[in-house]
């Protein structure tokens, strides 16, 4: 199961970063980054994924992620090696029982995500754009205590 999970989001991050418009040519980006699968394979996890075509300005038809939020496409092409070391988190800042995580663009609401999925009794709740994260931390929590729980779902937060 942790192959193909690792193919979902090989096939995620090239979606979001490459205009692609067939399935061979998915495929060829995914064997460069080391994963070999068949056109079958392939349909079934798009079909998971909910990939869908869009047309392009140039009317050109390529594959895009149902949530293009949480995978925006990058300028920069980069392996998805690369793009999977690269933490999302930068920094966060307090304002009361108020708080801001700054991510990198296209990452604020898959750490969102993680956030509210992790039911930290110090956040009462979050709400992501493209590379912010707003939450609001239960009374009488610390800064302190806030970032010692989120430690321990966002990555790279010490």
């Amino acid at each position: 199961m942790k192959v193909k999970n690792q193919r979902l989001e090989a096939i995620r991050l090239i979606i979001s970063s490459q205009q692609l418009g067939s399935q061979d040519e998915l495929l060829n980006a995914l064997r460069k980054e080391g994963f070999i699968l068949t056109q079958a394979t392939l349909s079934r996890d798009l079909k998971q994924l909910k990939v869908a075509k869009a047309s392009t300005l140039s009317g050109e038809y390529i594959y895009v992620l149902p949530n293009e939020t949480m995978y925006k496409r990058v300028p920069k092409i980069s392996t998805v090696r690369e793009m999977m070391q690269v933490p999302g988190f930068l920094s966060i800042s307090f304002s009361g029982n108020m708080g801001v995580i700054k991510t990198r663009p296209g990452h604020a609401s898959a750490i969102a995500w993680s956030i509210d999925r992790s039911d930290l009794p110090q956040i009462l709740g979050t709400i992501a754009g493209d590379d912010n994260i707003f939450i609001v931390i239960k009374e009488g929590i610390t800064h302190r205590e806030v970032v010692e729980a989120l430690s321990e779902v966002v990555p790279n937060m010490r």
